[in-house]
């Protein structure tokens, strides 16, 4: 996603740069929600401009009157969403998460974690993207999977394939993260969701608190706002998440992964990481082959002519006080691999990070 400018009040479509600012808004939000500039026109202008309460109404199901009984019926899916839980394809890649079928076996010494951004806002071939993604979540079987742009019918897909699997959400519209925990490993103890003030695309910090192998964890994700005209808050928001990592308590071991949106100038604009958070591909020796989560030149679902590589999926780390007794150890690149449909299950890779733990 590449662009965006939010304002406080509505433009003034009479004057020059108020007409500039309408642009920018209806770019941002067709860069959000993946429609045509005439779509996120016809939102904005419903919406008195204001980028939220636009995206709110373009994500929310409209409530019908139902035609058989004469009375209110249920909301029914926006024309925006598919029924993911229908008929099975055939995709060679396909594969249902299945607790009784744990291809890795479970060894105390060893912490997994995959990180993603699954793009659920682009509906082509989503069906057959999300048995993809489902694929590599069943050959890793990490302990835990961070999530990025959710939708609701990729949500109710999760829980039925997923039944192995604690899975804490963000938001329940629209687009959100989550936050999914193997049951038989790691135990939920408490949830929060941290509100983002500045936010213009429904963004939050989602941090849960858990333990592994008697170890003290919080977990976080987030979705940092996109794209390159949203830099301040992008930021900002980064600044929350470092305040809230160093706000757990020192025996513990705080993780964050997810799609943070950053470009390296605006981390050194921020003053880089504190000294006790590590960014994880930087402490494993800034591996080549993982670099670059979103890149447009080997990832061709968003059809971007343009080479773009960026790292924008990160994993940043915080090691309990107490001598660390879970360190990283390795980084790799997930969904590199087109599917039978043509295209990959995103337009980011997906981070799987393996961590040991020390008994």
């Amino acid at each position: 996603m590449e662009r965006e400018d939010s304002v406080v009040a509505a433009p003034d479509e009479g004057e020059p740069e108020g007409k500039r600012q309408r642009q920018l808004l209806c770019e941002d939000f067709a860069s959000v929600a993946r429609c045509d500039a005439g779509v996120a026109q016809c939102y904005l202008a419903e919406n008195d401009w204001e980028m939220e309460r636009a995206l709110n109404s373009y994500f929310e199901p409209p409530v019908e009157e139902s035609a058989e009984e004469g009375r209110p019926g249920e909301a029914s899916p926006p024309a925006a969403c598919v029924d993911l839980t229908s008929e099975e394809t055939t995709d060679s890649t396909s594969s249902k998460i299945n607790p009784s079928e744990n291809t890795q076996q479970e060894d105390g010494s060893m912490f997994s974690l995959i990180t993603w951004n699954i793009d659920g806002l682009d509906l082509n071939s989503l069906q057959e993207r999300a048995r993809g993604v489902c694929s590599y979540l069943t050959l890793y079987s990490p302990d835990v999977i961070f999530l990025q742009e959710v939708i609701p019918p990729y949500y109710s897909y999760l829980k039925k394939r997923a039944r192995s699997y604690k899975i804490i959400t963000g938001h329940e519209e629209g687009y959100f993260t989550a936050i999914m925990l193997k049951k038989s490993r790691v135990k939920l103890k408490s949830q929060e969701i941290i509100p983002f003030p500045g936010t213009k695309m429904m963004r939050n910090l989602l941090c849960v608190h858990v333990s592994l192998s008697e170890n003290d964890l919080y977990l976080m994700t987030s979705h940092l706002e996109s794209t390159r005209g949203h830099a301040k808050e992008r930021m900002s928001q980064l600044q929350i998440v470092l305040k809230k990592m160093q706000e757990a308590p020192e025996s513990a071991t705080v993780i964050f992964a997810g799609d943070t949106n950053l470009r390296d100038q605006e981390v050194t604009k921020c003053g880089g990481l504190p000294d006790n958070i590590l960014d994880v591909w930087e402490f494993l020796g800034k591996p080549k082959h993982c670099q670059y989560t979103w890149d447009t030149q080997m990832n061709s679902n968003l059809g971007i002519s343009a080479a773009c590589k960026l790292r924008f999926d990160r994993i940043f780390f915080r090691a309990a006080a107490e001598e660390g007794h879970i360190i990283p150890r390795s980084l790799d690149l997930l969904g590199l691999e087109k599917l039978d449909c043509g295209r990959f299950p995103s337009d980011h890779w997906g981070l799987l990070c393996n961590l040991d733990v020390i008994l």
